[in-house]
């Protein structure tokens, strides 16, 4: 791939980020000039806005070029524009559900659309900082509009409680980040993430080192709710409106991940032998808890939510297997790899189960799993929609989850180890007891009886598209996972050092 210089500004690099910028001001001037029963109207302004965003991180993956600003700090390579279509194409389908529960609720249409698409800015930025100072800023302009979305029903104390939740660990964990970043740049002398790794090189046994670089990552175990510090998960998703906890269960997760991946992958690669196990074991305690707390609910919102939690463990378990020196160059890559295609697959998943929550929340506002019952007989299509997408996370063939599941136990099982096979026991056994929790649901709405009728509802345009291209890709992507290859060459970031 060639390579364009790092200059003061490369504007082309930013392209996508100036598209979304700019309609997310569009939507701040024209919202609040519309008649009350045309504010709707901003959804599809947003909506177009991020397609042409989407659109210029497409130019830019087949220009092919790899692009640097500020002194590399911002690189656009294939690593970042894959995360910038995923969060782009994600953020459509978000846009998409929000349609039908904005448009039903008629409040607070023009804020929430300005802080969502702020917040896309954030995650566009994420993937593409290379220094520990725009990882910050991208994770901060990410986090700061979930607060506030968290809170937006204001009226509900569940949401006024999550809020202020997500709020008070959301500042604390920037403030661990923050702490332990300034204590390695007081030992490296640089916040460049490749630098860094260099200076990181001969400073393997100074603990308040180590102990740093364990607060940085403490920082994103907050943001990608790992346990222990997941707490304010399942009251934030529960309290929140819906399309705002797809956002947060799915996107705000991925941009965490994201950052994530470039902190250990690049700047703290040379003492992977440190931090790798202990992911190790949070990802072990994270799966474990959050799938034994799910088991419990009643309702769906938190059974989600705790998934979403296990989820995170699954995806930080290759984490766990990162090791240093030549011969783990492989070992990583694959690591790497596992980690994006879980990513992707589990948004399709998540999104789309939220999504049809959505549509049965209009006629069943308490969201309990008894609520489905009889949704196979009332409404079919989105009975099928939503049991394709709980098999999908159960990880069974020939739906797409199998494939994130499979191509994370071949990253575990590479290295041989003993903990690679602790690691791969605990997916397995995690594995099923998520299919306990999942298919009660998909039973409830085939085999039992509802309590108050049948549901009669629809789900409308937007998010009857939404569901149905979803529902369509956890198939199609499951027979096909060999789309799924080209990832393989996204790994050229481990094997570079960014």
């Amino acid at each position: 791939m060639p390579t364009v210089a790092p200059t003061t500004i490369d504007w082309v690099s930013l392209i996508p980020e100036l598209i979304l910028l700019a309609t997310t001001f569009v939507v701040l001037l024209v919202e609040p000039f519309l008649p009350r029963e045309r504010v709707r109207l901003v959804n599809p302004i947003a909506v177009l806005g991020t397609a042409a965003s989407l659109g210029a991180v497409i130019w830019l993956a087949v220009d092919g070029t790899t692009r640097q600003s500020f002194g590399n700090m911002f690189v656009v390579d294939n690593y970042a524009l894959l995360f910038k279509g995923f969060f782009l194409a994600s953020g459509i389908v978000v846009l998409l559900i929000s349609w039908r529960y904005f448009q039903e609720v008629r409040t607070y249409q023009g804020e929430y659309y300005f802080l969502l698409l702020s917040a896309y800015v954030g995650m566009l930025l994420m993937p593409s900082a290379r220094d520990l100072v725009m990882v910050f800023i991208a994770l901060e302009l990410v986090s700061v509009p979930g607060f506030v979305m968290a809170g937006l029903r204001k009226f509900d104390l569940r949401s006024n409680e999550g809020a202020m939740k997500f709020f008070l660990i959301g500042v604390l964990s920037i403030a661990v980040l923050l702490f332990g970043a300034s204590i390695l740049y007081g030992y490296t002398g640089t916040t460049d993430l490749v630098a860094m790794a260099g200076a990181l090189e001969g400073l393997a046994t100074e603990p308040l080192v180590l102990g740093s670089m364990l607060f940085v990552i403490v920082g994103f175990g907050f943001k990608i709710s790992a346990v222990p510090f997941h707490f304010w998960a399942p009251d934030t998703y529960e309290g929140a409106p819906i399309p705002v906890t797809a956002f947060l269960s799915v996107l705000s997760k991925a941009a965490g991940m994201a950052g994530l991946l470039q902190v250990c992958f690049i700047a703290f690669a040379p003492l992977a032998d440190v931090w790798a196990p202990v992911l190790g074991i949070i990802a072990i305690l994270t799966m474990t808890l959050g799938n034994l707390t799910a088991m419990q609910q009643t309702s769906v919102v938190r059974m989600l939510a705790y998934s979403s939690v296990s989820t995170g463990g699954f995806i930080l378990v290759p984490f766990g297997i990162v090791g240093t020196g030549t011969a783990a160059a492989t070992i990583n890559s694959q690591a790497f790899q596992a980690v994006l295609v879980y990513l992707l697959v589990y948004s399709v998943m998540n999104i789309g189960a939220f999504a049809v929550v959505i549509a049965v929340a209009r006629h069943r506002p308490r969201k309990s799993i008894a609520d489905f019952a009889g949704l196979g007989q009332s409404q079919p299509l989105l009975a099928v929609s939503l049991t394709l997408f709980l098999v999908a996370l159960t990880g069974i063939p020939p739906l797409v989850g199998w494939y994130a599941k499979f191509v994370i136990l071949a990253a575990v099982a590479q290295p041989a180890t003993a903990f690679g096979i602790v690691l791969a026991a605990a997916i397995v056994i995690n594995s099923v007891i998520g299919a306990f929790y999942y298919l009660r649901v998909a039973r409830t709405m085939w085999m039992d009886e509802p309590a108050e009728g049948p549901l009669l509802t629809r789900p409308g345009i937007p998010l009857g598209v939404a569901i149905g291209g979803l529902a369509i890709a956890a198939v199609v992507l499951g027979i096909l996972p060999q789309a799924f290859a080209g990832f393989a060459e996204m790994s050229t970031l481990v094997a570079a050092g960014g």
